[in-house]
């Protein structure tokens, strides 16, 4: 279960550091999505083959259903959070997306009776009163706020969903999981980009070339693996507080790499988020019994 940890959290890590290489590229959001997929999903699809696993055709077929739902949520998510970075501010977005862990706790709750406590309670809420420090006050402005925020919000439920669903999927392992349902989301994407592209794609130089590698095999392959094998293991409160330490690791990424100015609002609220989720855990893992593994 420690390892389940320690994978979880350093995909994390890596999805806070995306926006370093997001800025060596010139391509627009939703093209870069369909290359991290497409990337993302040759990079499983090649592990799958050099382990020469036999899938589970059985329960494959009969998750099927699940997979499709969550593949389609993850396509549809990518595409409604950058129309809310258009719409409204990057604050108000950010805001609203990361809603997401608390439908997460509540869903975890109702659909897979899971106690909520009062640490994690305590602890989801510092990491979302974090949020708030670390956005700003997610100031209502953009050429359309309010469906801005609809669709941040219509993101933050996909983004539930996904994670939801996957708590549901029996006998499929998270290799296959996530292999099948980027598979799934890649055409939505591509439909998108085909309906939105303009003008000819341009790649100045390796730097580019690199941080898509980077970003499709690294930060979507692997990560992906590591997020999708870490929900069979852990319970959906655990994924929703520790879903945090992603925003809370690009301000320092940015601050470092990309030399942004870190504000004091935002250096506690940082602090808030990664302690809040520090707490969550480290105080339940103190008060039972060693798991396993």
């Amino acid at each position: 279960m420690t390892r389940t940890y320690i994978s979880l959290i350093l995909a994390l890590l890596l999805w806070g550091s995306m926006g370093i290489f997001v800025r060596q590229v010139s391509l627009p959001s939703q093209e870069i999505i369909l290359i991290r997929y497409i990337l993302g999903s040759l990079f499983l699809l090649l592990i799958f083959l050099l382990r020469r696993q036999k899938p589970d055709i059985k329960a494959l077929k009969k998750c099927l259903p699940l997979l499709a739902i969550s593949g389609v949520a993850m396509g549809v998510n990518g595409i409604f959070l950058f129309k809310a970075y258009v719409l409204t501010t990057i604050s108000a977005a950010t805001l609203a997306y990361y809603c997401a862990p608390l439908l997460v706790m509540a869903a975890s709750v109702i659909l897979l009776k899971e106690k909520l406590t009062w640490i994690k309670a305590a602890a989801i809420t510092a990491a979302m009163f974090g949020m708030f420090l670390l956005n700003g006050t997610g100031e209502m402005a953009g050429p359309n706020p309010t469906l801005g925020l609809v669709f941040g919000l219509a993101a933050a439920v996909l983004y539930a969903t996904v994670t939801i669903t996957n708590k549901f999927l029996r006998g499929v392992s998270g290799l296959e999981a996530a292999l099948v349902q980027l598979i799934l989301a890649i055409p939505l994407v591509l439909i998108y980009s085909l309906m939105v592209h303009r003008g000819p794609w341009h790649l100045n130089g390796k730097a580019e070339i690199l941080s898509l590698l980077m970003m499709g095999i690294v930060q979507t392959g692997l990560c992906y693996l590591i997020y999708f094998s870490a929900i069979q293991k852990l319970p959906g409160q655990t994924i929703a507080l520790l879903s945090y330490i992603d925003p809370a690791s690009a301000l320092f990424f940015s601050a470092i790499f990309l030399h942004e100015r870190l504000t004091p609002f935002q250096l506690t609220g940082a602090l808030l988020i990664l302690g809040g989720a520090a707490f969550g855990e480290l105080y339940k893992k103190k008060n039972r019994p060693a798991e396993p593994g």
